[in-house]
């Protein structure tokens, strides 16, 4: 089949021949429609975030069934699916405390184990869910809003609360939807002027936006502490930047929260006054990936309560992956899609 393979960091091809994996009694053979590509991909191509090479990459995968293992149940061929990349195993320290998404020995489909940019990908039943309304296009947000219902729940905000959402990538502007669905009085997103802000704006994503100018940006920030003195009962910091992270504290409410959402690289620091954080009595909090979030993200989706038509901004074959990639660093783009060349 063909795929992309990493050999190592920043080395990969287009392969028209990789090896395709056997089907286990329960896994089922997903033949790829698309895959979503993100800020994590650019991660992996560095040899960042957790990934192992050789690789093929692809966590945001979308595709119908095309072989079912003998024990497999409950799925058809031909059904409309996405999958849940997540896989921990269930006896680490951390998985016997019921903390699974910390387990020691995480593993990933596109990242650690071989993903969706490939016409065919094989995956366990228990993390393949079916979809209905959905483009699949539109499927390829069901892993970042999965990861956006993860981050809610760590959030667990009371009703009224004021939120500040630092960034419009996809699933900033999914986690958007979600908190004002659940009870945020008011959610504003502070973000560079562009493609970004103005598909946020389409979709109703927040109450307010504040749009940054990338070449003067100090005059919208000032302006945004100047119209909210109090800060906010949650600053969501979802755009990888090592700047914004150190300056995000700073418009945290006193008795507030800072949710570290975004993903980084692997020398970004952060300063912060543990004075500030003592005296303000600031919670700070991470929120990392997701476990058992798929169900619940794929019913935002597939019934149109969260809106994500019109945020895939740019489709790509998977023999221009290099592209891709670049589009997505060229910050000219909100979702990146990449799709096998017969789907094309």
């Amino acid at each position: 089949m063909n795929a992309v393979y990493y050999h190592g960091v920043e080395n990969f091809e287009v392969l028209t021949s990789a090896p395709m994996a056997e089907v286990r009694d329960d896994e089922v053979q997903i033949k790829v429609s698309c895959c979503g590509i993100c800020g994590t991909d650019s991660h992996i191509a560095k040899g960042e975030f957790i990934a192992k090479f050789p690789l093929i990459p692809g966590h945001e995968l979308v595709g119908t069934i095309s072989k079912l293992g003998k024990s497999v149940t409950g799925f058809s061929i031909g059904d409309r699916c996405v999958a849940d990349p997540g896989v921990t195993c269930g006896n680490c320290f951390y998985c016997r405390r019921g903390q699974s998404l910390l387990c020691q020995n995480f593993e990933s489909l596109g990242v650690t184990m071989s993903g969706g940019f490939a016409d065919y990908v094989t995956v366990a039943c228990k993390k393949v869910y079916k979809i209905y309304n959905l483009t699949d296009e539109e499927a390829t947000l069901v892993e970042p809003a999965a990861c956006a219902v993860h981050g809610a729940d760590q959030l667990n905000l009371p009703v009224g609360a004021e939120v500040l959402i630092l960034g419009a990538g996809p699933t900033g502007l999914i986690l958007s939807q979600l908190l004002k669905l659940n009870g945020a009085s008011k959610v504003v997103i502070a973000a560079n002027k562009g493609i970004k802000t103005d598909i946020a704006r389409k979709l109703d994503a927040a109450d307010e936006y504040v749009e940054i100018d990338r070449d003067a940006p100090d005059e919208h920030w000032a302006k945004l502490k100047k119209d909210y003195p109090y800060g906010f009962d949650a600053v969501v910091e979802a755009t990888g930047s090592e700047k914004v992270a150190n300056d995000s504290i700073n418009y945290v409410r006193r008795g507030g929260t800072l949710m570290v959402y975004g993903v980084y690289t692997n020398e970004a620091l952060v300063h912060w006054p543990p004075a500030k954080i003592f005296g303000d009595e600031i919670r700070i909090i991470g929120s990392f990936a997701q476990v058992y979030c798929f169900p619940r993200a794929v019913a935002y989706l597939d019934s149109g309560k969260v809106r994500v038509n019109g945020m895939v901004t740019d489709i790509f074959s998977v023999t221009d992956y290099q592209k891709a990639l670049d589009k997505l660093e060229s910050k000219t783009a909100l979702k990146v899609v990449v799709k096998p060349a017969t789907a094309m």
